[in-house]
């Protein structure tokens, strides 16, 4: 099946200050379209995970990322390069979302191999792309899981996430 798309980051923002007869503005209009071909090389991708899910109080959801998830057509994805990796933490949780730190076969590539996190506030995402023909590779049985868990002990909390990549 092959896929195509994009990623659109766009950022409005007008910042004001008043003054006795004016208000001067400085206006910002940031955007940034990279597109994602079919394909494995770079600026393409091949595969595509997408889901909505409700975590419990202190639950954890561990994303084998070879061979194990399976896409919107119930096909096994085998991911060898993350391009996308967006997850959005519910503005409505009671607290935040941790990304990473999978305590078997930890995919770290995304975050330069260490076993560091990212806490996603509520009402905010986490967003890396990398269009480039290498990505953040995946490395079947070994760097392959991720993490999210939330970090709500008394309350559950609601997260999307994507996934966009390559299969070689």
């Amino acid at each position: 099946m092959p896929q195509s798309g994009s990623v659109l980051v766009q950022i409005d923002s007008i910042l004001t200050k008043v003054f006795d007869l004016t208000t001067p503005a400085a206006s910002l209009n940031y955007r940034k379209r990279i597109a994602l071909a079919n394909g494995t090389g770079a600026n393409q991708a091949d595969l595509v995970f997408h889901d909505q899910k409700v975590l419990a109080a202190g639950g954890s959801d561990d994303y084998d990322l070879a061979g194990v998830m399976t896409d919107t057509f119930g096909d096994v994805l085998t991911f060898a390069r993350i391009r996308v990796m967006m997850i959005y933490c519910a503005a409505a949780n009671p607290s935040t979302m941790e990304v990473g730190n999978s305590p078997v076969n930890a995919w770290r590539e995304w975050n330069g191999g260490t076993i560091q996190t990212v806490t996603i506030r509520p009402g905010g995402l986490f967003l890396v792309v990398a269009p480039d023909a290498t990505g953040y590779f995946v490395t079947a049985g070994t760097a392959d899981r991720l993490k999210i868990l939330n970090n709500s002990g008394s309350a559950s909390g609601i997260y999307d996430i994507v996934l966009i990549g390559a299969s070689a």
